[in-house]
């Protein structure tokens, strides 16, 4: 239920946060399970955020397991289809709760949904893709022993940059396969190796750095840009800054950008109408204020961007 709420909400909000998402194939979004989206992992969870947003029917994903520590986040984080696995470096004592991951992840794909994981198992800010990790072969050959006619789709991630606001980012979706035709060996240890030998070939294979489309503007373009520049100035300088220092040194700052943003912009919005309806402006002029609020946002990010490539 939350996640069918937060969805269009979270799409419009990376269209700000974006200057450009290119999606690769975009017939391939409203494949239905069951399948496994096999994907790298170079910009945290806003990973998962730009790869759900893509699909038609509901994405659930296995996120790392350090972030599920207390009760109300494990619960907060269930509702938005993310379900815990762990790695080593968050200890070993964790480790055996990875099963039930992946017994999660096969009951969701037999009841016909959309499961994405992370083959590479670890974020790192490149598009150089790292060891892969037996997860995902280990899920397709489950699914196979138990008859489950499971396709798998490669899915890349490819960005501008991993720092800023503005940001292009490339999604290619792969034509989807049958695990079948990718697990023939009579061995469980040569059909993962196989498994992620050939994933590798494909996903290396996809992801190409976009550069920054140029933007075209006029005076119209310019005014709302610069009405969006000191509208938003207090509060983004403001979570910049915050995010900033809780992020220094890894790969967050992107995805808690955006969260934070994404939770305080409709809150900054109702202070804004609190503080105008106080000091007696009438509700005819509130309410054209707030709606050109996230408008001039739009605008705001796109002139950044064209001055940036310009200079």
């Amino acid at each position: 239920m939350i996640y069918t709420l937060i969805k269009l909400p979270i799409r419009l909000a990376l269209r700000i946060f974006c200057v450009d998402i290119d999606l690769v194939n975009p017939g391939y979004r409203s494949e239905k399970g069951p399948l496994l989206l096999v994907a790298n992992h170079p910009n945290s969870f806003l990973d998962a955020i730009l790869i759900a947003a893509q699909f038609r029917e509901p994405v659930y994903f296995l996120a790392r397991g350090d972030a599920f520590r207390k009760p109300w986040q494990r619960f907060l984080l269930g509702l938005l289809h993310m379900v815990p696995i762990y790695r080593l470096s968050e200890g070993r004592e964790n480790l055996h709760l990875n099963e039930y991951a992946f017994k999660q992840s096969q009951a969701l794909l037999t009841e016909g949904k959309i499961v994405l994981i992370f083959i590479e198992g670890i974020c790192l800010n490149t598009h150089e893709l790292q060891p892969f990790k037996k997860g995902a072969a280990r899920i397709a050959l489950t699914a196979v022993g138990e008859s489950l006619p499971l396709n798998i789709m490669p899915v890349s991630l490819s960005y501008n940059n991993f720092t800023s606001i503005g940001k292009t980012v490339r999604i290619e979706l792969s034509k989807p396969f049958s695990a079948k035709e990718i697990l023939i060996q009579d061995q469980e240890a040569l059909n993962m190796q196989y498994f992620n030998h050939a994933l590798f070939l494909r996903l290396d294979s996809m992801i190409k750095p976009p550069e920054p489309k140029q933007q075209k503007r006029n005076i119209i373009f310019f005014l709302f840009s610069v009405a969006g520049y000191f509208l938003h100035l207090p509060l983004y300088s403001m979570v910049k800054k915050f995010v900033r220092k809780k992020t220094r040194q890894t790969v967050f700052y992107d995805s808690v950008l955006f969260g934070v943003l994404l939770l305080l912009y409709p809150l900054y919005l109702l202070l804004l109408f609190a503080l105008l309806a106080l000091l007696h402006v009438p509700i005819v002029l509130i309410v054209p204020l707030l709606f050109i609020h996230p408008i001039s946002a739009w605008f705001a990010v796109r002139y950044k961007i064209k001055s940036q490539t310009s200079s």
